[in-house]
């Protein structure tokens, strides 16, 4: 029983129709794209613009947005060629599970296990934080200790969790509705901060647009990126440098489009709608990344952006305060969205791995009235609003980015491995100049990850190391991959 056993295409495709676990296929092209942008537009605009032009990368915070939208761009174009061949929910832990192996398969699936749990906790009490400055301007003000960051037990976060959890279980289609409306109104809301913020740009603002390259001594050990403790270097901010350590930032930003992938069981035309979702989405929020954050540092001097509201922070010190508050709501909405969407993903996750049974099979029930797989997503709720309420989460946000780029590794080697194996598969969409794009994602990932700090990198080789552990004590015996499939033993 080799721990590198794959899981045949035609397998996964199969088990899809097996009564038990049959999700009900109910989204479009449209409902795909409307859930990557869902998921995307969030915490990059509303927080990480301020904080990665003050403290790395300037005004040219904008060019660490485009260095990392190539790079996911990338994966991309990888993700929708495989999204296409093999429309099965999990992802990047299915591709992996046909191409590379079971081990790897398990060792990807635990790895967004971690992005995503999070990835959602952290967002989530990124919402508290939001909701309490908008109780604020309207004259209700929270206790520290219930609401924010520092809270002690963080209520508004797990309130919101919780809900997001009811609407998850009560299907696909609902959620996909509710998400609609809540990302037009936090588009709307950044097309407003755009067109509103022109009026109140500064030339002398951008200049220098790249500033001049800075010691930072202060992020040294641990804390300075993985690439310059290699080789020797100086922990800077500012420079060329910067901008990449700041794109290795912003990722964050990005983090969503993969999620689409996971709702493939729940596509109607998955060869042809989930291509369209995963890349209209990106290309559609990488443009408005860098629209916002270019408007924003031409509003006020990178240094004295706010770090953690910095859009509702720009306009409050241009004197328009009734604006400041409708950002906080498109903040609010867009956060939202976010944390359902990331949930959404993992649940996909945990039913495609409880399938193959590397988890309790028991786990992959689908409702019969909603068709959802709704024992894991209300687990998932649960860990997900224990973390959020409890947990101070920002210090490990950066391990979302490095469980996402490890992801994204995987799954552009994979493109490679199955056009070598199985040239056979039809393919409704194909990455372009295999094997230039998959290699070319291979490297900039690499380096992206190569400029998170060490820590991070100590925490993900834990993690993993759990993951192996896991795996070897259960999955690995209880895998039905050797197993007849249900359709076929009927």
């Amino acid at each position: 029983m080799s721990i590198f056993r794959t899981k045949s295409v035609e397998r996964s495709i199969e088990d899809t129709e097996a009564p038990e676990h049959r999700l009900r296929r109910s989204l479009s092209a449209l409902d795909l794209t409307v859930f990557g942008v869902g998921v995307i537009v969030g915490t990059g605009i509303f927080v990480l613009t301020g904080q990665v032009a003050r403290d790395t990368a300037g005004p040219a915070v904008a060019l660490s947005f485009v260095v990392a939208g190539v790079v996911c761009a990338l994966a991309a174009l990888c993700y929708a060629e495989f999204a296409s061949t093999v429309p099965v929910a999990g992802s990047a832990y299915t591709f992996s599970y046909a191409t590379i192996g079971e081990f790897p398969a398990w060792i990807v699936g635990w790895d967004l296990m971690l992005e995503l749990a999070l990835g959602a906790a952290v967002v989530a009490v990124g919402w508290s934080g939001y909701f309490s400055e908008l109780m604020a301007a309207l004259g209700v003000h929270l206790p520290a200790t219930f609401a924010g960051e520092h809270a002690t037990f963080n209520v508004p976060a797990v309130v919101v969790v919780l809900a997001l959890t009811a609407v998850l279980v009560a299907g696909i289609k609902l959620s996909a509705r509710f998400n609609l409306v809540i990302v037009t109104i936090k588009v709307a809301v950044v097309l407003l901060v755009i067109v509103a913020g022109l009026f109140f740009v500064k030339g002398a603002n951008y200049v220098p647009f790249v500033p001049d390259a800075q010691p930072t001594p202060a992020v040294g050990g641990l804390k300075a990126p993985l690439i310059q403790v290699i080789f020797g270097l100086t922990p800077v901010a500012y420079g060329v440098l910067g901008v990449f350590v700041g794109a290795a930032v912003v990722f964050f930003a990005f983090i969503g489009f993969d999620v689409v992938a996971t709702a493939a069981e729940e596509t109607r035309e998955p060869q042809r709608d989930l291509p369209i979702g995963i890349i209209a989405s990106l290309a559609l929020c990488t443009l408005l990344y860098v629209a916002v954050s270019l408007v924003v540092v031409g509003m006020q001097p990178y240094d004295r952006l706010s770090r953690s509201a910095p859009l509702a922070g720009a306009f409050r010190v241009v004197g328009q305060n009734w604006l400041a508050t409708i950002i906080s709501i498109g903040a609010l909405a867009g956060l939202t969205t976010v944390v359902m969407i990331l949930m959404l993903g993992q649940s996909r996750i945990f039913f495609a791995m409880s399938r193959d049974r590397l988890l309790p099979r028991g786990l992959a029930a689908v409702h019969p009235r909603f068709g959802t797989p709704y024992r894991i997503t209300i687990i998932i709720g649960v860990a997900t609003a224990l973390l959020a309420g409890f947990i101070p989460l920002s210090a490990l946000a950066e391990l979302v980015n490095i469980g996402t780029l490890f992801a994204f590794v995987l799954v552009s080697a994979g493109v490679m491995i199955l056009r070598r194996t199985r040239p056979d598969l039809p393919r409704a969409f194909r990455t372009p100049l295999v094997p230039l794009v998959p290699i070319l994602s291979i490297l900039a990932c690499l380096y992206l990850m190569l400029n998170l700090p060490v820590e991070t990198w100590l925490r993900f080789v834990i993690w993993m190391a759990v993951g192996v552990v896991l795996y070897f004590a259960y999955g690995r015996r209880h895998s039905r991959v050797e197993q007849p499939s249900p359709a076929r033993s009927e």
